[in-house]
C-alpha cells in the first residue's frame, strides 16, 4: 500500500511539474507577441536587435528603406509603413529624429494613429518637446490607445549593449507593460510622472551633458597648450574634482581613449545636429517657464555654429576640433 502511494505521488508530482511547466511556457510566448518598431537609425537599429536577441518577433519600418536590410538580415518583418505596423503590432517603439518626425509618423496619412488597435501601448523613445508628447498622447487616447514618452541616454555603444537608461512618462498603471520592453534595451528604466515627463528629464541630461562636453574640450585644449600630455591630464581630472563622463567615459581628444567617437575621426555617437536641436528643446521650454539658462543658450550657440561649419554630421565631442580651428582664426 505505501508503495502505492508513493507511486501515485510521484505521478502526481511529475504531473504538476509538466503542468506548471506548460503554463510557463504559455506565459513565456504570450509575453513574446510581436512588437513594432518605427525607425531605424544609429539608435534605433541596435535597440531593436536587442528586442530580437530576447525572443520578441518585429514588425519594423523606417522612411529610408535601406535601413531597414541589417534588421531584416537578424530576423524582423520589414513592412512599408507605420499604418501596416500598427496593423500587425498591439505593442509599438518609435525612435524618431525631430518632433515633425515623431507627428508625422503618428498622425500622418500612413500613420501609426491610422490603423491603431484599441488597447495598443504606443512608446515613444525620440527626444521631442513634451508639449509634442502631450498632443500625440490625447490623439491616441481618442483612438482607444495608450502613448508613453520613453526617451534614452546612452548613445549608440550603450544602445548596442542593452545598456540606455530609460525615462518614461505616461500613465502609472501602464509602467510595468512598458519597462517589460524597455529592459531588453536598457539598463535602467526611471518611470517620472506623466506624459512629457521623460522628455523634461532627457532635456534637462543633455543640456547638461552639452555644457560638460564644452568644459572637457575647453580644459583638455588649455592643457595641452600649457605642455601637458592630454593622457595624463585626463587621468589627474579623472582622480579628481573636475571629473565627469566627458572626461572619463568620452573623452572628446583624439588618442586619451580608444572606443570613442575622437578615436574614430568624431564618427557615429550623437550627432553634432541632435545636440543642437536638443540644446533648442531646452531654450524653448526655458522661455515658456521663463527658466535663466544662460549656460545652455551659450551651448546652443555653440553647436549651432558647429553645424554651420561642417561639423554636423559629427559627433558632438567634436567641439574639441572645433576649439581648436577656433584658435587660429
Amino acid at each position: 500500500m505505501a508503495a502505492l502511494f508513493r507511486g501515485s505521488r510521484n505521478l502526481l508530482l511529475r504531473w504538476n511539474k509538466h503542468v506548471d511547466f506548460a503554463f510557463a511556457s504559455t506565459r513565456s510566448m504570450a509575453s513574446k507577441t510581436p512588437v513594432g518598431f518605427i525607425g531605424l537609425g544609429n539608435m534605433g537599429t541596435p535597440m531593436a536587435k536587442n528586442l530580437l536577441r530576447n525572443g520578441y518577433p518585429v514588425i519594423a519600418t523606417d522612411v529610408f528603406p535601406e535601413s531597414c536590410k541589417e534588421l531584416q538580415d537578424t530576423g524582423a518583418q520589414v513592412v512599408d509603413s507605420p499604418a501596416e505596423v500598427a496593423e500587425k503590432a498591439d505593442r509599438i517603439i518609435t525612435m524618431l529624429p525631430s518632433s515633425p518626425n515623431v507627428i508625422e509618423v503618428y498622425t500622418g496619412p500612413n500613420g501609426i494613429l491610422k490603423k491603431v488597435k484599441k488597447g495598443t501601448l504606443l512608446i515613444d523613445s525620440s527626444t521631442i518637446d513634451p508639449a509634442v508628447s502631450r498632443e500625440m498622447a490625447v490623439a491616441a487616447e481618442k483612438m482607444g490607445a495608450v502613448f508613453m514618452d520613453a526617451p534614452v541616454s546612452g548613445g549608440v555603444g550603450a544602445a548596442s549593449m542593452a545598456k540606455l537608461t530609460f525615462m518614461v512618462g505616461g500613465v502609472e498603471e501602464e509602467y510595468n507593460a512598458a519597462q517589460e520592453l524597455l529592459t531588453c534595451m536598457g539598463a535602467n528604466v526611471v518611470y517620472c510622472g506623466q506624459v512629457g515627463t521623460g522628455q523634461a528629464a532627457k532635456i534637462c541630461n543633455n543640456m547638461l551633458l552639452a555644457i560638460g562636453m564644452i568644459g572637457t574640450a575647453e580644459t583638455m585644449n588649455l592643457g595641452i597648450r600649457l605642455g601637458l600630455d592630454p593622457k595624463l591630464l585626463a587621468k589627474i581630472l579623472n582622480m579628481s574634482s573636475g571629473r565627469c563622463w566627458s572626461s572619463d567615459t568620452y573623452n572628446p581628444v583624439p588618442g586619451v581613449m580608444e572606443g570613442v567617437p575622437s578615436a574614430n575621426n568624431y564618427q557615429g555617437g550623437f550627432g553634432t545636429t541632435l545636440m543642437a536641436k536638443d540644446l533648442g528643446l531646452a531654450q524653448n521650454t526655458a522661455t515658456n517657464t521663463k527658466t535663466p539658462i544662460p549656460l545652455g543658450s551659450l551651448a546652443h550657440q555653440i553647436y549651432r555654429v558647429m553645424c554651420s561649419r561642417g561639423y554636423a554630421n559629427k559627433d558632438f565631442s567634436s567641439v574639441f576640433q572645433f576649439l581648436r580651428e577656433e584658435e587660429g582664426q
